[in-house]
């Protein structure tokens, strides 16, 4: 079912102090949010537990960075999808751009890492989005809609509600660029469209933006007919500006 999404991608940040310290910061922060609005926080896995256990008395979810491509199995320092149900999780981030990117994730490995994904029962929180050279080359929805065939094509009926689509134009991500919110809204509404061809409820299906997201734009953008909340980097670190951008949805 469509709902409002706010999830936090440390990346490769924090500590059991930090944790400890942000967490209990935007309890008291968000204890009035939106109770339609889902907040997920994804730490490193080494964290997942930690921040599970801090979560615990907040309707806060946790997510996981990444998993691997596999069940299990001979593969030293992958974590399985089963894995993460196993401690807690209930998100996966699959196809990050910067997975992609620094570690040559194709196309093909995030779709076989949605199948693991789902059989786990957990949702996958895929990532699409286009490098700033497809975008002017005016590529991008081609890229875009590569992407979500790809990861996407035949998926049963009943799997389409354990899927979340984050748009992250690679060039806004980090750099404090952010597309218009004209122009992300025609993306997630060109995405619906994608989705719907593939057999999936497209308005059911929450639609995240994510790249360079702040308090002073999460607004505008979050205010979009098909933009459904963000996927949020380098703010959600800070307590202050993340509770601001999940008021802002």
């Amino acid at each position: 079912m469509r709902r409002k999404i706010v999830a936090a991608n440390w990346k490769m940040n924090g500590s059991e102090g930090f944790a400890k310290s942000l967490i209990s910061e935007l309890k008291v922060q968000l204890s009035v949010l939106d109770k339609d609005v889902k907040v997920v926080i994804i730490p490193p896995s080494l964290y997942v537990a930690e921040v599970k256990r801090l979560v615990s008395d907040a309707p806060f979810a946790v997510g996981i960075q990444n998993v691997a491509q596999w069940n299990q199995g001979a593969f030293t320092g992958e974590i399985s999808a089963g894995m993460a149900a196993d401690v807690g999780c209930e998100y996966v981030l699959v196809g990050h751009s910067e997975r992609r990117q620094l570690f040559a994730e194709s196309d093909q490995v995030v779709a076989e890492k949605v199948q693991q994904v789902l059989k786990s029962g957990l949702v996958a929180l895929v990532c699409v989005g286009e490098t700033l050279a497809e975008r002017q080359a005016g590529q991008a929805e081609e890229v875009v809609s590569r992407q979500l065939q790809i990861a996407l094509q035949g998926l049963a009926s009943d799997k389409w509600n354990k899927i979340v689509v984050a748009y992250e134009p690679v060039w806004a991500i980090g750099t404090g660029k952010t597309a218009t919110a004209e122009d992300a809204q025609a993306m997630h509404l060109h995405m619906r469209g994608v989705l719907g061809s593939l057999g999936a409820p497209a308005s059911d299906i929450s639609l995240l933006y994510g790249g360079s997201v702040k308090p002073e734009n999460a607004r505008e953008l979050f205010g979009q007919q098909d933009i459904d909340g963000g996927l949020i980097g380098g703010a959600s670190l800070l307590a202050d500006d993340f509770a601001s951008i999940c008021r802002a949805v």
